[in-house]
């Protein structure tokens, strides 16, 4: 599965650069977005998932669930930093500063910080039930801010986010640029499905 991920992605690669036209008001700096919206679509797939498995691990107490819900929060919050990354980078390119608080970068600055503390108070624990419901209940919790931060909060105020391909009610592409990031959207998805499991099995391996 590695190998077949890895050649779809050199492919999307090839079409991002070579074949994606530039986009009006952003030029070639568009191609950033093909990078951006997929890992940032991915950490909220992530943190669903970490929240669903921990409400699976509440209502069995099955450990596999709890191992699940964790792998996916640590996924999560690392494609978040790559969402952070790929925005700020972005962010210097067209307003001329890696961070200037754009309510976006406030919202997902937000988010690292409450995944963050997920994570320690997780290492901090002792594996066990405790430390399984523990983190089942927070997780739960912290998705429940997902939706604000990510999707409803930012819409509220002024955001510099360009919105020709984000921001609008829709996605105002051409149909090469739309097919393209619909590939990367699955490519990605498909990436993080190959890591989660590999994550899921180490974690049971460190907990036996």
């Amino acid at each position: 599965m590695g190998a077949v991920l890895g050649g779809l992605t050199l492919i999307i690669a090839g079409l991002v650069f070579f074949v994606v036209p530039p986009a009006e008001g952003l030029g070639d700096y568009v191609r950033i977005a093909f990078f951006h919206i997929p890992v940032a679509w991915v950490a909220v797939i992530a943190f669903f998932i970490s929240a669903w498995q921990g409400a699976r691990y509440l209502r069995s107490g099955d450990m596999l669930a709890d191992a699940k819900s964790a792998a996916a929060s640590q996924l999560g919050f690392i494609f978040v930093i790559l969402a952070t990354v790929s925005g700020a980078i972005f962010s210097k390119l067209t307003w001329g500063a890696y961070w200037n608080w754009d309510p976006r970068q406030t919202t997902i600055f937000v988010l690292l910080l409450i995944y963050g503390a997920y994570l320690t108070l997780r290492a901090a624990m002792p594996a066990g039930v405790k430390r399984a419901k523990t983190a089942a209940v927070y997780a739960l919790f912290s998705f429940l801010t997902v939706p604000f931060l990510v999707f409803i909060i930012p819409r509220m105020y002024f955001s510099l986010h360009p919105s020709p391909v984000i921001n609008g009610s829709g996605l105002a592409m051409d149909s090469v640029m739309l097919a393209v990031l619909l590939a990367a959207l699955m490519d990605m998805t498909g990436i993080f499905y190959w890591l989660y499991k590999k994550q899921v099995m180490r974690i049971m391996q460190e907990e036996r």
